[in-house]
């Protein structure tokens, strides 16, 4: 496994260019929302999911890496993440994600952590 948090894995079936907006997310316990928005630039690569009223209408962002698989077919990306993981992880702050290499380390540092690298 790439130790790139913001890199989708080559396992996971994504092929850069494919838009991903509204798909369902599943963690490895559950549904925790869909796609708003997402990027697959190198070394910068995420997902912005809403949550929905799972956590209260937030929103969060999810590095490429934390991704497993990309279902085209059904519309569904699974994440090596539970609920849980899901929920604690910092704070998406949607003025601070863009450029703030801060922010993406903070964000990057907690599912790292998550994942055990």
């Amino acid at each position: 496994m790439s130790d790139n948090i913001w890199g989708y894995q080559p396992t996971t079936g994504y092929t850069a260019g494919t838009d991903l907006t509204g798909f369902k997310v599943e963690a490895t316990d559950g549904s925790i929302g869909k796609v708003d928005k997402h990027s697959d630039d190198v070394d910068s690569s995420y997902l912005v999911v809403d949550t929905g009223v799972w956590i209260f209408g937030k929103h969060v962002l999810l590095p490429a890496g934390t991704v497993q698989s990309v279902d085209l077919d059904e519309h569904r990306i699974h994440v090596a993440l539970t609920k849980d993981q899901i929920k604690n992880s910092p704070e998406f702050d949607k003025d601070k994600h863009v450029g703030d290499t801060g922010y993406h380390e903070q964000v990057g540092g907690y599912y790292q952590t998550q994942r055990g690298i």
